[in-house]
């Protein structure tokens, strides 16, 4: 399966500061992938290298079948970005830095950018510096997929949306997928919306990847347990290992389980209890794919 973006014991260092540390990771077309992290675990670095914007210290990075510093017009006109802090000429109105940005590429979507106009409620007439932080990032929005990318890339989209306008964005980005076959990278720290439009999870930390799998594995490997004693008591401590961690009294656990699929009629023997079994959602398993390698 061709990639929509490789890097290869990839090592991004400031100084003495290293942002990346020997990522190895390939993301395919297509998907909708989330990369997640805490501020300062490497997302934003990783994504520059994608697009061009920094080069490795060591290691390779390629995107879209070439190598990211050597990324030309053709390559770049594959590629939506949608940057943490957007940068506009601010003495224009939306209308013309639309149709200024619409000029570098050869295939631009006028009907969906006058789709998107209308559903995210964002005034052609306005003037780009008096906009909202909200509103630029719909502006930002709209540049980055009017011209239909194979690649799009998403660095905190929704931080500056309101609910109903970050359903709105989700639910499209859905569509886009199903009429494009596109690749979609979302780095957010908004879990919960994240997670209903994702199918992969990439899990950075202090520049390492922590975990790389699909949304169904994890939610498969990760779960919550409630546990009831059906006589006696429950121990203060289950001996084993795939219990992460443990609440409640002597009637009644909450256990986090890791890695516990197919034990739970065992386990339900061995200590005379009943099972309550959920899946975790991504905000709950955050803290515990940070915990790997630890």
């Amino acid at each position: 399966m061709e990639s929509a973006f490789e890097v290869k014991n990839l090592t991004k260092s400031f100084g003495d500061v290293t942002a990346l540390d020997n990522v190895s990771v390939s993301v395919p077309k297509p998907a909708v992938v989330g990369l997640i992290g805490r501020n300062g675990s490497g997302k934003t670095t990783l994504l520059r290298h994608v697009i061009g914007l920094y080069l490795p210290t060591s290691g390779r990075c390629t995107t879209l079948g070439c190598p990211s510093d050597k990324l030309g017009p053709n390559e770049l006109s594959r590629i939506g970005v949608v940057h943490q802090e957007n940068r506009f000429l601010e003495w224009m109105k939306v209308e013309q830095q639309l149709r200024y940005v619409s000029t570098f590429y050869r295939h631009w979507d006028r009907d969906l950018e006058e789709r998107l106009l209308d559903e995210l409620e964002l005034e052609s007439s306005a003037r780009v510096g008096t906009l909202s932080p909200g509103n630029a990032q719909k502006l930002g929005i709209i540049l980055a997929v009017c011209h239909r990318p194979d690649l799009l890339i998403l660095d905190e989209p929704v931080s500056g949306l309101d609910p109903i306008t970050r359903e709105q964005f989700l639910k499209f980005l859905l569509e886009l997928l199903q009429q494009d076959a596109n690749t979609i990278v979302i780095s957010s720290h908004v879990l919960h919306d994240v997670e209903k439009v994702i199918d992969r999870v990439i899990c950075l930390d202090r520049g390492r990847i922590r975990a790389d799998a699909s949304l169904d594995d994890l939610q498969e490997r990760f779960a919550e347990w409630r546990v009831t004693a059906r006589n006696g008591r429950l121990p203060t401590r289950f001996e084993e290992d795939f219990v992460v961690s443990r609440d409640g009294d002597s009637r009644q656990a909450r256990l986090l389980v890791d890695g516990a699929s197919g034990n739970l009629d065992a386990f339900k023997a061995k200590y005379g209890v009943d099972v309550a079994n959920s899946p975790l959602n991504l905000e709950q398993m955050f803290p515990l794919l940070l915990q790997e390698n630890e």
